[in-house]
C-alpha cells in the first residue's frame, strides 16, 4: 500500500481500489485507524487522542489532494505524495 505522507511518526497510506467511503489508513506506534477523508473522523480502528487530532487536522487541510489521490487509487494510477503536518 503506497505511503502518501509521513509526519510526527504517523504514516498515512492509501490502498488502490479500496472500499468506500473515501479514506486513508493512519498508523502510529502500533495503532491503526481508517480516517474518512471528507470529515477527518475515525471510521474504524484507534489512534491515541493527540495523533487522531493531528491526522484529522491534516485531512481537513489536504482534503482536495486526498480526494484526488482517492480518484487515482480507484483507477490504479500512481498516487501523489502529500506534505505532512510537519511541512516535510
Amino acid at each position: 500500500m503506497p505511503i502518501i505522507s509521513r509526519f510526527f511518526g504517523i504514516t498515512i497510506r492509501m490502498y488502490h481500489d479500496d472500499h468506500p467511503p473515501p479514506h486513508v489508513h493512519a498508523e502510529y506506534q502500533g495503532h491503526e485507524a481508517f480516517i474518512e477523508i471528507e470529515t477527518g473522523t475515525i471510521i474504524k480502528g484507534h489512534l491515541p487522542r493527540r495523533a487522531a487530532h493531528i491526522v484529522r487536522e491534516w485531512c481537513m487541510e489536504h482534503k482536495i489532494e486526498l480526494g484526488y489521490n482517492w480518484m487515482l487509487a480507484q483507477q490504479f494510477e500512481p498516487l501523489e505524495h502529500i506534505p505532512g503536518a510537519d511541512n516535510d
